[in-house]
């Protein structure tokens, strides 16, 4: 279980949103879907331990994350606007590099060949980073969810530069894992909305987030 509790995010001076609590049991998903500077960055890292929020608390069955921030971050994969991948080093390789880096364990090379082909990236496999596209160095960026496990993801508009075969792969991804009891929090940007969200959905506001 997953909860926020009148949850306050500052800026610089500049008071992001207040005032937010929600609570995400196994198998939820929070889509978060606003304009640009409305805030959704700015609670992604706060649910990430990246930022600490100027009020209230985040909670993991009941208990604060900041209590053991190391704790969270290792039940967590968070994916944000930056790919951050090693241009010099092939597909594979940047994949395995996360396995390692997130602390997989056993069947790391056959994880990461499976999570290509899961994002239809099998065939560019040891390919250098640096001859990717927009498109497919978000598809290998997302794939580095599937090589350790985690219940909690958080996307930040994670369908950027993602083509409608692409997008299919990433929506199939997300139901697979909140069909193993995972938790799912996705940034949206603009006009775009989840195919059949199962539960809340949180629209911010350039002041104050309503849930």
């Amino acid at each position: 279980m997953f909860s926020a509790s009148a949850l306050a995010c500052v800026r610089g001076e500049r008071a992001v949103f207040a005032g937010l609590s929600f609570t995400l049991a196994p198998g939820g998903a929070l889509v978060l879907v606003g304009a640009n500077g409305a805030g959704k960055s700015s609670l992604l890292r706060l649910m990430a331990g990246l930022l600490k929020p100027a009020a209230g608390h985040l909670a993991w069955d009941g208990a604060d994350i900041a209590d053991d921030y190391e704790a969270h971050r290792r039940r967590l994969r968070y994916v944000g606007h930056a790919d951050a991948l090693k241009p010099a080093l092939s597909v594979l390789e940047n994949l395995r590099s996360w396995s390692v880096l997130w602390g997989g364990r056993g069947g790391a090379a056959e994880r990461a060949e499976a999570a290509l082909e899961a994002f239809g990236i099998g065939r560019l496999r040891d390919v250098p980073a640096r001859y990717l596209s927009a498109g497919q160095r978000r598809r290998l960026a997302l794939s580095r969810l599937l090589v350790a496990p985690a219940p909690l993801w958080l996307l930040d508009e994670p369908r950027t530069a993602l083509d409608v075969d692409a997008i299919a792969r990433l929506d199939r991804e997300v139901q697979r894992h909140r069909q193993a009891g995972g938790l799912v929090v996705m940034a949206l940007h603009g006009g775009e909305r989840p195919r059949r969200p199962r539960r809340s959905i949180l629209r911010t506001r350039r002041r104050r987030p309503v849930i």
